[in-house]
């Protein structure tokens, strides 16, 4: 049997990789927050086990990997891995579409967060583009949603 401390570390190293793999130019605005979605997955169906603890340095790693200013990841993540982790008994329940939403404010709070600490290290103001990653991580929640959980029911993670 599978650990699951494997499992869930096997899956934010795979947001990891999916965050700083190359995309053509017309992609890159629209690339989701991989390893954010993958922390609210995990923060909704294991709070015992990820939390924001685990956010912080998952965020520090991104932020190395990114070039981004150290803590920026971390700071942003860790916020919406308290959010989630005090709503995941209301957010569970949902049906997946109203699941869909509460991720897509989730992750609004991230981009708002990177866009403030951002303004504060003297980087220009974003445009409209800034916030389409939140969009399309909205999008892909409900088959990121099952494939987590299916991934977590076949290796019985708990």
């Amino acid at each position: 049997m599978h650990s699951a401390a494997r499992i869930i570390l096997s899956s934010l190293l795979a947001g990891l990789v999916l965050t700083v793999l190359p995309l053509p130019m017309w992609a890159k605005s629209l690339r989701p927050e991989w390893t954010a979605l993958i922390l609210i997955y995990w923060c909704m169906a294991l709070p015992q086990r990820v939390g924001v603890t685990v956010a912080w340095t998952v965020g520090l790693l991104q932020d190395v990997l990114q070039g981004f200013l150290l803590g920026s990841h971390a700071l942003a993540f860790g916020i919406a891995a308290f959010l989630t982790l005090k709503l995941h008994q209301r957010i569970r329940v949902f049906p997946l579409w109203q699941q869909a939403l509460s991720t897509l404010l989730l992750l609004l709070v991230i981009q708002l967060i990177l866009l403030w600490v951002r303004g504060l290290s003297g980087h220009p103001d974003a445009d409209w583009q800034y916030w389409l990653p939140a969009l399309t991580g909205t999008a892909l929640w409900p088959p990121l949603f099952l494939g987590l959980r299916a991934i977590r029911r076949r290796f019985q993670v708990q």
